[in-house]
């Protein structure tokens, strides 16, 4: 049995072990790559891989779990040991990671009860998730012959609240179901966020994240483990080697030479988690958003985060900066030559077939109500929902109007379109009419992604969907029908014809045959707004908005015959559908 412990250093088998960990998300690849990344990670010079385990993902309806596909974590832990990387686990209710919800999963906001804390309906809810996901992970410690380091408690709690009921509780929790390998804590290295947010004085073990000043942060860290009388190493348990991507900002870009050099400076004195090596997609709608005041900012499908591989999982001037470093400081390391995948651009195909949102709603799963209701309540957590209903038609112009909805709302009266309203506009009046003794309003809601980090994860305004009501002149309407879009094998059923100019949003269809089937980018630079779905796999959302024009798809997801779906909002023709074999993004 191998012994991993935390003394003055970490200590493998009782030699000395330096921690040069990389972050990969196993749910933002394709299962396909997840060994020639983690590959490449150990080509680099590095012995250990991170991850996070999102909870939203692995328990997608509260008693239903998948670990299937790309959600296999012991297949992911299983390359990660037979490749001889060590693994650091962050197993944590919440976990940021620009993810959606901060990995929270969404049906909790059915429920009355205070997120991340000592709340006994809260901990009730992780006590059933960590009851499905312990017993996966326990075999794959190091003290069962496995190659897991070490567990998370929690993540940024200090950046959050101060409850330690709850983190201890967690502690409880994970001691409980099998969990016996040293558990830490990781937050901001300010004294405030390592003093809310560890629990040093129950011996778990405290590590810090941050981006650059290596080393006045480890200086930081290190007072704080001296204060409570530690002689611990000292981790950096996120250095962010790059940064996310927000619609209708710049791209963030990080220099090789400077960050190479700071993380130079903080191996003399520490270990390393790279945050992140690959940075992955953010498929389906799992994007993350970052919380504002009076509006939130949704993050790009991309997760590209200008990591030392890039989406794709091509090796950057990151990666051949920090192997030179690696050489230079650590001479016995063992690096390789990594593996470049290949990237191809494939012909332009044309449209097979237009399908209009408002002509085939009846063809998705419907709930009907007295009043809309919210995502949560119809629960259909993410993406679009239709909502609609008929008002008796006076003869002369009404007042439409939407309370207290999120995130978007776009408007139409007996399917011609009206307006689109997001956080500022949407309760302000909408002109309507119609020529027959009813008029159908139809009401489409994007969802565009829930907060990932902030005060906001707490309050009523992560719900999604019409929340309110819709109100013509003085009235509330009644008689709603919502249509629950999915973005799945479902789109099949359409009625596809000759793309006609429409006013309504649309269903795009493409098919493909392949001979030569590798990964590729698909160009969204001449669409408007809307996500596409490759053979029955939502890969994400795109947005003229920019910065970022193309989606990644993943050699995985492609075979011999294709269906590819595009689903446009804007009243945007969709007629071809063009391939890049790289990431086209705006020059800013």
């Amino acid at each position: 049995m191998m012994k991993f412990e935390i003394k003055d250093q970490f200590r493998l088998n009782d030699r000395p072990l330096k921690i040069l960990s990389g972050a990969v998300h196993y749910f933002r690849l394709d299962p396909t790559q997840w060994h020639d990344t983690l590959f490449n990670l150990k080509a680099m010079g590095f012995n250990t891989v991170e991850t996070y385990i999102p909870w939203n993902v692995h328990e997608p309806d509260e008693g239903k779990f998948d670990f299937s596909g790309r959600y296999d974590l012991e297949k992911f832990l299983e390359i990660a040991e037979d490749l001889g990387l060590y693994v650091l686990l962050r197993p944590t209710p919440f976990i940021c990671a620009e993810w959606e919800f901060g990995g929270l999963p969404a049906w909790l906001l059915n429920y009355d009860l205070q997120l991340r804390s000592s709340d006994p309906e809260f901990l009730k809810k992780v006590q059933n998730y960590y009851q499905a996901l312990m017993p996966r992970l326990v075999s794959h410690q190091i003290t069962h012959n496995g190659s897991v380091l070490m567990m998370q408690v929690e993540n940024e709690y200090g950046s959050y609240s101060e409850d330690k009921t709850y983190l201890t509780e967690i502690v409880k929790m994970m001691r409980s179901l099998g969990v016996d390998v040293p558990l830490f804590t990781s937050d901001g290295t300010w004294i405030e966020a390592l003093t809310a947010g560890t629990l040093i004085d129950k011996d778990i073990f405290v590590t810090g994240n941050f981006g650059s000043h290596s080393i006045e942060n480890f200086d930081a860290l290190e007072k704080f483990h001296q204060q409570h009388n530690k002689k611990w190493p000292l981790m950096c348990m996120e250095y962010w080697d790059g940064w996310f991507n927000r619609w209708g900002e710049k791209v963030v870009r990080r220099d090789a030479s400077e960050m190479v050099e700071d993380v130079s400076n903080l191996l003399q004195r520490g270990s390393i988690n790279l945050y992140m090596f690959r940075g992955g997609t953010n498929f389906g709608f799992m994007n993350g958003c970052s919380a504002r005041k009076n509006k939130d900012l949704p993050q790009v499908t991309s997760y590209d985060y200008d990591a030392i591989l890039n989406e794709a999982g091509e090796p950057t001037e990151k990666f051949f900066a920090m192997q030179n470093m690696l050489k230079q400081n650590f001479p016995d390391v063992q690096q390789h030559i990594p593996i470049f995948p290949k990237i191809n651009s494939y012909p332009t195909q044309l449209s097979t077939g237009c399908a209009g949102l408002l002509d085939n709603a009846e063809k998705f799963e419907v709930v009907k109500s007295s009043y809309p209701k919210s995502f949560e309540k119809l629960h259909h957590y993410y993406g679009y929902v239709l909502y609609r209903t008929e008002t008796k038609n006076f003869g002369h112009d009404e007042k439409l109007k939407v309370i207290d909805a999120n995130d978007r709302v776009s408007l139409y009266a007996d399917k011609k379109y009206l307006a689109t309203q997001t956080a500022q506009t949407i309760g302000d009046e909408v002109t309507i009419n119609g020529e027959n003794p009813q008029i159908q309003l139809d009401i489409l809601v994007e969802n565009q992604s829930r907060v990932n980090y902030g005060y906001k994860l707490m309050a009523p305004t992560q719900k999604k969907g019409i929340k309110g009501g819709v109100m013509v002149d003085h009235q509330f309407l009644v008689g709603w029908q919502q249509y629950l879009i999915p973005f799945d094998e479902t789109l099949k059923k359409l009625s596809y014809q000759a793309s006609p100019k429409s006013t309504q949003p649309t269903f795009n269809r493409f098919t493909m045959k392949l001979e030569d089937i590798h990964s590729t980018y698909i160009d969204c630079s001449k669409y408007g707004k809307g996500c596409v779905v490759v053979n029955g796999i939502n890969i994400g959302r795109f947005w003229s908005k920019g910065p970022i024009h193309t989606l990644y798809v993943p050699g995985g997801m492609l075979k011999k015959d294709n269906e590819i779906i595009v689903f446009e909002t804007e009243n945007v023709p969709i007629e071809e559908l063009r391939f890049s074999d790289h990431a086209i993004i705006d020059k800013m």
